[in-house]
């Protein structure tokens, strides 16, 4: 009888460990989002001060600075977008795997 006391309660350590390891893991996706998100913003808001300046340059002048410009902001926008989804997707998947150590451990229903 001691054993089997034993073992559920390092059972439901593994587990609890385990959860915490994949509550680790989506606070990491999270911050992937957070950067993601300031990745995709930045080149909204150079676009923004650009038109807001756009009438103290003359467009046929700065052309050879602006097309790499937008070029870079459009490669910018597309990495914020790959992070964001990424992260959003990673997040998903831990909380499905949570949810199943849920179904199967009683004591884990308890965390959440």
């Amino acid at each position: 009888m001691s054993e089997q006391i034993k073992l559920d309660e390092n059972l439901d350590a593994m587990t609890f460990n385990e959860v915490q390891l994949l509550l680790a893991e989506k606070r990491t996706s999270l911050s992937t989002m957070r950067t993601g998100i300031a990745v995709f913003v930045f080149p909204l808001s150079v676009l923004s001060v650009l038109i807001a300046t756009s009438k103290s340059y003359e467009l046929d002048k700065v052309m050879l600075w602006l097309v790499p410009l937008l070029v870079l902001n459009l490669g910018l926008v597309a990495l914020g977008i790959y992070l964001i989804t990424r992260a959003v997707i990673r997040i998903h998947h831990y909380d499905r795997v949570i949810d199943k150590i849920k179904g199967k451990n009683r004591l884990a229903e308890l965390l959440g």
